[in-house]
């Protein structure tokens, strides 16, 4: 039998908010247009930081905003927002290159815009 992959929710961490209304703020976007989630889930059991906001039934729409990072061990990280379908925050979609785990979460003046996608 194969492994069952659950996802746990949480609370989100102010961390977490403060990362999402910088990157929204800087897609041009008001924050206070973007409820987001008080419940996030863990992505690949919290290992790279990345966190889904939606329903289960929320389906992928497009990328808000694309920033890179460099973690506390040298390795480059590509952080993502996403929304969904209705225009809702979808994802932060964190991926260190090789895979390792998040060592320190990055705060906003740790990251460089990368692209921000035209109907953010």
């Amino acid at each position: 039998m194969g492994d069952a992959f659950i996802f746990m929710a949480r609370a989100i961490k102010e961390q977490e908010i403060v990362l999402i209304h910088f990157l929204l703020k800087e897609a041009n976007l008001d924050p206070k247009d973007h409820k987001i989630s008080s419940e996030v889930e863990e992505y690949e059991g919290g290992v790279m930081g990345s966190i889904g906001m939606g329903t289960p039934t929320a389906v992928y729409a497009e990328d808000i905003i694309q920033v890179e990072y460099t973690d506390a061990d040298g390795t480059e990280v590509i952080i993502t927002l996403t929304k969904d379908t209705e225009g809702r925050v979808l994802d932060l979609d964190f991926w260190k290159i090789d895979f390792s785990k998040l060592i320190e979460y990055p705060s906003p003046e740790k990251v460089k815009v990368k692209k921000v996608f035209p109907s953010g």
